[in-house]
């Protein structure tokens, strides 16, 4: 009898089998569930009977001809071409490694400092690729016992030359950053590495910091909390490790900065190179999302709570319709006239008495924001779960008021509005960056966008080992409820196998459903979800769950950042040992956290056997945490006690044992803990590391780690993603995507699930029994590519409107920045450049080049100089009438020439200010400017024009050099008043021009109606806006100087409000 490949034995409804030609009427195929009482065996001697032996041939030709199509397609794809270009690289590379193997430690980190030199004598970074990855190879070696493959030298190429590397799981992306890193860090301007979360960032910095370090270069790490010295010390570094909300917002709180003292980044050019972690979720994933800086706004609390009870009473369908796809609400006039009623008003849009946004948030957070999914209450707080990584952000609240919404769904404290006073995208935030790489595990599905969006290729780096993963069939169910009762039979046939298993699911609430069913039957598993009891423990679950019979259900593995090892991560199992047995000693107070199902795990995985060795150093090391409490007074709080035995494992990490041996003896009097916990985390290390890699080897004979997705996501790769954590690193592993009729993207996308259902219904009448075949699984991938191209359409339109506020934010941030950094000297070139803009209005406003200056508005124009001067102007200019005015200009205008200070006969001159070669040049400088500028029309008086321009500029500023001279105070005490009117003056109309810009961007929506392009429309008004806000900035500016200086005593309040 035929021999059946061994995947097939794990589970009845493992294979889809196609009955031959004249016998198959449908491509879809009902299977039951194997009754969990029958042996594995005999359900494979049931299946060899349906095998005949032309199906068999069959499949074999099938199975080759695709494996040729794959090939010759492999070989005809533009990355192949790439990749096989980048072997050349791969060889120079390889060459240097025996040479710079025979190097000591002292002159490996010398050739740093070669490096430099030969840049600076000319060469450019390709010069020193080869050399440079060598060296960092055999410093990753020496320092991590890591070599590079020939596959991650390729990938530290693709990084190095600004594009995405896309390696699957488990290829060591980590490792393969410090090639790219490290060549771009020898320039000395920094090189950016952004991760996901703090935990990836810090576990990096220290972890890769060692390579970078012994090389001789400085390595920073941005965490959340940090103060503003310690993030510029950070930034400084030659390599930063950051993740990307850190870095958005440090970015945004520099350009809200008062001064340069509170400026953190690398300014005046904070960004050159980037290497972005997980690539796709920070740009697609997350580009949906804006940063936002928020301060609060004066808006009426009392009314979230009153509207959430008018919610209430409105019926869905009947008062109001739901828009799933993009989370629109609009009431029909049904629900308009009982809201009203309800609330006692005539007009829910009313200027004075405003009650529609606040129903429709209310209905918004009724409908579409549900408690454990989109959020959870935590303290009184509603805490966001982002919905890729399924953490909790503390930090961060929906805007538009629909946190307030939330809250006052929940009963909660309302706190109060907030306005955007700074906001950037990621998109844009990474278009900063002239050098822009990334990596991930999923990206070419979206290559595409990528390539539009932001001109930057995905390159698929090969695989060190072949991918022997199995990814099943999809199978579709017709209720949720039988899907979950089939997915936790198949995870209790797996754990009677002992295969390690994880679940994925899409929300809190699923995985606590599903880990409600698996304790009806007495299955002990993990869940790691949002909530503080699980996420607490984050790490352990990772590192156990390859581990022979681990259940894991997790909200969403994308972002964890920690490959599950098949036996388990011994690192983290020795660290979780040390910690067993001395946090107890170590501290008193107890871990706030509730341990769910630990126990009853523990009982069903293997014990790890710590030899003789490393139980004496465990006892030694426990009794000296003891005295080292009692003797020494010494009293940690519990994550005190864990940041220092997680210390000293890095100590254990950069020290070999004769260094830590030593250290003990030089510390003996002094009582070594750190060293001596180092000391026995490397004994314990070696035990786990036996056990791990006997389980491991057992694990992969049963067909390695099961993942089992519970629905599918809008994204084709972010499936992809959940699959990768099967099958690393050429591990044996399967895959299966399990979905119901009645999963959210279904109704979201209005997919016609009938005709599946009456199939189902025909076909059998058990709600357990999934359907799987080409017909279900063409269906679901034609409505994954139809959700992908709608959020496409999203992200696009985004980054298409924010390209508009894009270089507008660019302007005001590097105007703010230039003030900021720049000297006394360019401050002061700043305001003269307002004040004389502000007469060039004025002037435009009332004369025209074309006609004579009897025609021109002199009355209006003197009236404004005089408005915006006021008293600085002095009784002389305040005595200049129209008709004096007009016949000065009558009199230039004959004139060939005027006088060298450019005055106008019979007017009073400007006050004597521009004395010194820089006045003086300065003066100069603003007339060449008026002569070649375009501003004004060409015309018989056009002259004229500029010489009045240049006269009133001239006044103005001279007028306020003496009012400042006069005043008194130092230079420095000047600067910094301009300086501070500057700034604030510019925040302030920034900030009121996003809340009208944002306010645009709903209602140009609107004029679609009217066949006209919302873009369009957004880009002339936000472009009118946006010249309005910069005349409306230099006259403010020019006016509260002028008014500080004429009364300083009496113009505090501009620095108080």
């Amino acid at each position: 009898m035929a021999t059946v490949p061994s995947i097939l034995c794990i589970n009845p409804s493992f294979f889809f089998l196609k009955q031959p030609s004249s016998q198959r009427t449908t491509t879809l195929l009902c299977t039951k569930p194997l009754r969990r009482s029958a042996s594995p065996l005999s359900f494979c001697s049931v299946q060899q009977t349906r095998f005949s032996r032309s199906t068999l041939v069959a499949a074999s030709i099938k199975e080759n001809l695709g494996h040729f199509r794959k090939t010759f397609s492999d070989f005809t794809s533009l990355n192949y071409w790439v990749v096989t270009d980048y072997y050349r690289l791969v060889g120079a590379v390889n060459a240097f490694e025996s040479q710079i193997g025979k190097l000591s430690d002292e002159q490996l980190t010398a050739k740093t400092a070669e490096f430099k030199r030969r840049l600076s004598q000319g060469e450019i970074l390709a010069d020193i690729q080869a050399e440079a990855f060598a060296v960092v190879r055999e410093a990753a070696r020496r320092k991590l016992g890591m070599r590079h493959f020939d596959v991650q030298i390729i990938g530290g190429a693709v990084l190095h030359d600004g594009s995405i590397a896309e390696m699957k799981t488990g290829e060591g992306k980590t490792l393969v950053s410090t090639l790219a890193a490290y060549l771009n860090a020898l320039t000395g301007e920094g090189v950016h590495v952004v991760t996901v979360n703090d935990y990836l960032a810090r576990r990096d910095a220290e972890w890769m910091g060692r390579v970078y370090r012994f090389l001789g270069l400085s390595v920073g790490l941005i965490q959340k909390g940090m103060t503003a010295e310690e993030r510029r010390i950070n930034y400084s570094c030659d390599i930063t490790y950051t993740n990307n909300t850190e870095l958005g917002f440090d970015y945004l709180r520099d350009n809200l900065a008062a001064n340069r003292g509170q400026l953190v980044m690398r300014w005046p050019k904070p960004f050159r190179f980037a290497i972005v972690d997980e690539v796709d979720s920070v740009l697609i994933d997350e580009g949906r999302n804006p940063l936002l800086i928020s301060g609060e706004a004066s808006q009426d609390a009392a009314r979230y709570p009153v509207a959430s009870k008018v919610a209430e009473l409105l019926v869905r369908g009947i008062h109001y319709n739901v828009e799933l796809k993009d989370n629109s609400v609009e009431l029909t006039e049904e629900g308009i006239e009982l809201a009203e009623m309800a609330l006692e008003t005539n007009d829910l849009w009313d200027e004075n008495d405003p009650w529609a946004r606040f129903v429709l948030n209310a209905l918004k957070a009724k409908e579409f924001f549900r408690r454990n999914v989109q959020y959870i209450v935590r303290n009184g707080k509603v805490l966001i779960i982002n919905e890729l990584t399924g953490r909790v952000e503390e930090k961060r609240r929906w805007t538009e008021g629909i946190h307030q919404a939330v809250e006052a769904k929940e009963g909660l404290k309302i706190q109060a509005d907030s306005v955007v006073v700074a906001q950037i995208t990621y998109q844009s935030l990474f278009k900063l960056y002239p050098k822009l790489s990334g990596m991930t595990g999923t990206a070419k599905t979206e290559e595409k966008e990528f390539l539009k969006m932001f001109q930057i290729p995905v390159i698929e780096v090969p695989t060190n080992l072949a991918n022997i993963r199995i990814d099943l069939p999809i199978q579709a169910f017709a209720t949720a409820q039988g899907k979950w009762e089939y997915v936790r039979q198949e995870v209790e046939y797996m754990f009677r196998q002992g295969r390690p298993v994880l679940v994925g699911t899409t929300s809190v609430e699923n995985s606590e459903l599903l880990s409600d069913l698996l304790k009806l039957q007495n299955i002990p598993h993990n869940v790691l979800n949002a909530r503080p009891k699980y996420a607490a423990r984050e790490a352990e679950i990772v590192a156990q769950a390859g581990r022979k019979y681990a259940i894991t259900i997790s909200t969403n593995m994308a972002g964890r950042g920690t490959d599950i090892i098949l036996g388990g991560n011994p690192k983290m199992l020795a660290k979780e040992i040390i910690e067993d047995s001395l946090l107890s000693f170590l501290t008193r107070e107890a871990l706030d956290v509730e341990i769910v199902d630990r126990e009853i795990s523990q009982k069903v995985m293997s014990k790890i056997k710590v030899g003789s060795s490393s139980l004496a150093l465990l006892a030694k090391t426990a009794l000296m945490a003891k005295y080292v409490g009692k003797s020494e007074g010494k009293s940690w709080t519990y994550q005190e006690a864990k940041s220092m035995i997680s210390k000293s494992v890095e100590m254990s990490q950069s020290m070999n044992l004769k260094e830590l041996e030593k250290l003990i003896d030089e510390q003996s009097e002094m009582y070594p803990l750190g060293p001596t916990i180092a000391l026995t985390y490397l004994s314990v290390l070696k035990d786990c590391e036996v056990h791990c890699f006997s389980e491991g080897s057992e694990v992969k004979r049963l067909g390695g780690l099961h993942v089992i997705g519970t629905s599918l996501h809008e994204s084709r790769r972010i499936d992809n993603q959940l699959r990768g954590r099967a099958g690393r690193q050429g591990d044996p592993g399967s895959t299966r995507f399990m979905v119901s009729l009645q999963d959210e993207m279904f109704q979201k996308f209005n997919f016609d699930t009938e005709w599946v259902v009456k199939l189902i219904t025909k076909v059998t009448d058990d709600e357990v029994t999934p359907m799987e075949g080409d017909a279900i699984v063409k269906q679901l991938l034609a409505l994954q590519i139809n959700a992908e191209k709608y959020y496409f359409g999203i992200r696009k339109s985004l980054v298409e409107f924010d390209e508009v506020l894009e270089v507008q934010r660019k302007h005001v941030y590097d105007l703010r920045q230039l003030i900021l950094t720049g000297d006394n000297e360019s401050c002061s070139q700043h305001i003269f450049q307002y004040m004389q803009a502000v007469v060039d209005e004025i002037v435009f406003g009332n004369v025209d080049p074309l006609k004579h200056p009897r025609h021109w508005s002199l009355g209006k124009l003197l009236k404004e100089f005089i408005t915006i001067a006021g008293k600085l102007l002095g009784d002389s200019f305040a005595g200049i009438t129209e008709e004096a005015l007009l016949t000065s200009l009558a009199q230039i205008h004959q004139l060939s020439s005027t006088d060298d200070n450019l005055n106008f006969p019979d007017l009073p001159k400007p006050p004597n200010s521009f004395r010194g070669i820089r006045r003086k040049s300065s003066s100069l400088r603003r007339w060449l400017a008026i002569c070649s500028d375009d501003l004004t029309k060409n015309g018989k008086y056009r002259a004229t024009v500029n010489l009045l321009r240049k006269y009133l500029g001239d006044f103005l500023i001279a007028s306020y050099l003496d009012v400042v001279q006069e005043s008194g105070y130092d230079d420095v005490y000047v600067k910094e008043i301009e300086k501070a009117v500057l700034v604030k003056t510019l925040d302030c109309f920034w900030r009121d021009h996003l809340v009208n810009m944002n306010r645009l961007s709903s209602a140009v929506n609107v004029r679609s109606f009217g066949h006209r392009n919302p873009l369009e429309e957004y880009k002339i008004d936000g472009c009118r806006f946006f010249i309005s806000m910069l005349s409306a900035i230099r006259r403010v500016t020019v006016g509260s100087l002028l008014q500080y200086w004429s009364s300083p005593m009496d113009s505090q309040e501009l620095f108080v409000s």
